[in-house]
């Protein structure tokens, strides 16, 4: 059982899977939001939500203001859940949740974005390819300025971000759990304009 922590649906108890995922602590969701409240990445944010768990990342993000969530989980039993967290937060006034039970590389293949802001907390036994291939298959959903919150064991590879075209722009380990923040890497600037000029 965990909580959401603050936001018009604040103390909504969520139910959280009994086998098959791994919920990020309370710890660690206080120490997130209150980062991701700093730099002002939540309020009117498009999120998405992967490998979502119980939900509670995505579900936390509409109780504080983004304008959507969709939240991608493949376990039926866990997508059941999700589904049920998703009610009670809508119920304490939050915008509805999108639930998807698929996996996330299916996902990703039929979205539309852009996305704003993304968790990506997957099993800590999805291996370093199926980790890349997934942030690859992201990129092209993500806004200009958007966010991705990639969540492992400390001990795990770090995400290969610039195969996916991100930078990472921020580490963060909270005993063995390890969070990179991550963003679009900017586009080199077009020399064509001075070409033009050259030309005329």
């Amino acid at each position: 059982m965990t909580r959401i922590i603050a936001g018009t649906a604040r103390g909504a108890r969520l139910d959280v899977p009994r086998a098959g995922t791994r919920p990020t602590s309370d710890r660690v969701r206080e120490s997130l939001f209150g980062a991701l409240e700093s730099v002002d990445a939540i309020v009117g944010a498009r999120v998405l939500d992967l490998y979502a768990g119980s939900g509670a990342l995505g579900l936390e993000t509409l109780s504080r203001g983004a304008t959507s969530a969709d939240l991608v989980e493949h376990g039926r039993e866990a997508a059941s859940m999700v589904r049920r967290n998703a009610a009670t937060v809508a119920r304490a006034g939050a915008p509805s949740a999108r639930v998807h039970q698929s996996t996330v590389r299916s996902f990703l293949l039929r979205a539309s974005g852009p996305y704003d802001l993304v968790f990506s907390d997957p099993p800590y036994d999805l291996d370093d390819e199926a980790m890349t291939a997934d942030l690859v298959t992201l990129a092209p959903l993500l806004a200009p300025d958007a966010l991705v919150i990639i969540e492992r064991a400390r001990r795990s590879t770090p995400p290969d971000l610039a195969a996916a075209g991100l930078e990472l722009i921020r580490e963060k380990a909270y005993g063995d759990t390890a969070l990179w923040w991550a963003e679009p890497t900017p586009a080199t600037e077009s020399s064509q304009p001075e070409a033009e000029s050259q030309s005329r």
